[in-house]
């Protein structure tokens, strides 16, 4: 039967756990408690899920043994674990691109011995400098990939039908992260990608707030809805309150709530539900106590956008949805 708002698997962003304690130890180093200190923040919050976050620990880097242990930390809090958000790894990276492709073949091994449902990738890489010295990262340009370049677009396809196919033995979804001046910063960019790469089990992470954030000109919100979501199967959702002067050139975005930001959650979901989506949700938001407003987002969507009943119309997948084989989509 199709989720409704009461079942719908909602995850919590680990945004806000930094990656090793007070002591420097990293938390894949971490004795297991640690863990559950995370996880039971997180339940006590209002969550019955994580995302496991690589900017927090790297499931990829932890042996069999430990990653028993940390399915265990998470069952003796009581929360799932159904995704992985690996990030900052990109396949096309000129310098580190064989590391990330072999990280990300790990972390789908990871999630598989977690009994995770999907791991969504992205081809954002490390923040630089410039931007490592800002209040908000994304106020200032970081790395591009290179536009109208055939050979680097067809390694991304390539590397990442790779990851597609292995993912796919693994019986996992792959989802494919929007982010700004990458191969998925743009509607149509991200939906040919997934066109290209091919694969059923292979669909978009429409992350559009990583876009709707950038103080310079955007695409406009609909179109990003109309293009992307028909091929979500995995949604990190966050909103930006945004102003705009373009007589001034003046443009400015702050994080907000998902109810009062820019994107239409409403009409997003309705165009989500008309192309099958049933993938897991993943809210996030970004500073002060964001694992509350991400929890506040979370009971915007429970309480009103999500459908109350199981007797709504659901559309056919262009991408498969909860391990289902979809129809293929129509070039």
């Amino acid at each position: 039967m199709p989720y409704t708002a009461e079942n719908w698997p909602i995850t919590a962003a680990l945004l806000q756990f930094p990656n090793k304690g007070a002591d420097g130890v990293r938390n894949e180093d971490a004795d297991p408690s640690v863990w559950e200190g995370v996880f039971r923040e997180v339940k006590e919050a209002g969550f019955s899920n994580v995302d496991l976050f690589d900017a927090w620990l790297h499931p990829g880097d932890l042996s069999s043994q430990r990653l028993d242990e940390l399915k265990q930390a998470a069952d003796n809090v009581g929360v799932g674990a159904p995704a992985i958000s690996a990030i900052r790894r990109s396949v096309i990276d000129e310098r580190n691109w064989e590391d990330n492709l072999d990280y990300s073949h790990r972390t789908l091994e990871a999630a598989a011995h977690l009994g995770c449902e999907v791991v969504s990738f992205g081809l954002h890489q490390a923040l630089t400098e410039e931007q490592q010295k800002q209040l908000w990262f994304w106020t200032v340009e970081g790395h591009k990939d290179p536009v109208n370049d055939k050979d680097t677009w067809n390694k991304a396809v390539s590397r990442l039908q790779e990851l597609g196919k292995h993912a796919a033995d693994l019986g996992l979804l792959m989802s494919l992260e929007l982010y700004e001046d990458t191969y998925l910063g743009t509607g149509d960019s991200a939906a040919q990608l997934v066109q290209d790469i091919d694969l059923p089990n292979v669909g978009l992470n429409p992350d559009m707030g990583n876009l709707i954030r950038l103080h310079r000109p955007i695409e406009s919100v609909q179109e990003m809805i109309a293009k992307t979501v028909p091929y979500a199967n995995y949604w990190h959702v966050k909103n930006y309150s945004r102003d705009e002067d373009l007589a001034r050139g003046y443009y400015v975005a702050v994080p907000a709530p998902l109810e009062t930001g820019l994107i239409s959650y409403r009409e997003a979901f309705k165009t989500a539900l008309s192309y099958g989506f049933q993938g897991i949700i993943c809210t996030e938001h970004y500073g002060g106590d964001g694992l509350s407003v991400s929890a506040s987002n979370q009971d915007y969507l429970r309480n009103k956008i999500l459908p109350k009943t199981e007797d709504y119309k659901l559309g056919q997948p262009l991408v498969a949805q909860g391990r289902q084989q979809p129809a293929r989509a129509t070039r």
